[in-house]
């Protein structure tokens, strides 16, 4: 049962010394490439030697992970925690308006903008997808890693009043995205999902 996360926990380990030592770019940034190219690397070792078939064997390890417990239960509150404890709550208080617009209504308008584009995009390619769906792929793009946007202001050494605005809202938009998602959800499979996903926007606001 352990066995998958300790193989994905060395995974990570390699592929972030490599982009420490080599890459030396920002650590989500490097992580993301670094797996984009042994994606591909995979799909290219298969075409070579189909026998191995090993995108088979990571789907089926892949299969074996409920990410929605994984990722809503474990991984997020982890996250949230570490990047709150780089924002100051003073300068935060000061620039709730802002944080509060922008991690509700920003969060909304860069759904519609993210998913229309995808909707347009896949249609250029000929993939008949619909709104609905992309609306579903816009709000999953659209909340920002709070860890890498504040570790990425404080080297740039931004104004501590934009870096509360901006690190308040990265922190705060996963909230918001997840029920965005559970209303589409429903919307889009007609599931008891975004009656929930209502009731956590309700108990939000008031």
């Amino acid at each position: 049962m352990l066995e998958l996360p300790a193989i994905i926990l060395v995974f990570v380990s390699i592929f972030g010394f490599l982009n420490h030592k080599y890459l030396k770019l920002p650590l989500t940034v490097g992580l993301v490439l670094i797996a984009l190219i042994s994606g591909l690397g995979v799909l290219l070792i298969e075409a070579v030697v189909p026998s191995l078939q090993m995108s088979e064997t990571i789907k089926n390890w892949l299969d074996e992970i409920d990410f929605n417990r994984t990722l809503m239960n474990g991984m997020l509150s982890f996250l949230l925690f570490a990047g709150a404890l780089h924002v100051d709550l003073n300068n935060l208080m000061k620039a709730k308006l802002h944080v509060s617009i922008l991690a509700t209504f920003g969060v909304i308008l860069s759904t519609f903008i993210n998913g229309t584009c995808f909707y347009y995009l896949t249609q250029l390619f000929g993939f008949n997808i619909e709104y609905i769906y992309c609306l579903i792929f816009g709000v999953i793009v659209t909340p920002t890693d709070p860890v890498a946007v504040l570790g990425l202001l404080k080297r740039l050494k931004v104004p501590k009043r934009l870096e509360a605005i901006i690190g308040g809202e990265s922190l705060f938009n996963d909230g918001v995205a997840v029920v965005i998602f559970s209303v589409l959800l429903t919307i889009a499979f007609g599931s008891s999902t975004g009656t929930a996903g209502m009731e956590q926007w309700m108990q939000m606001l008031f």
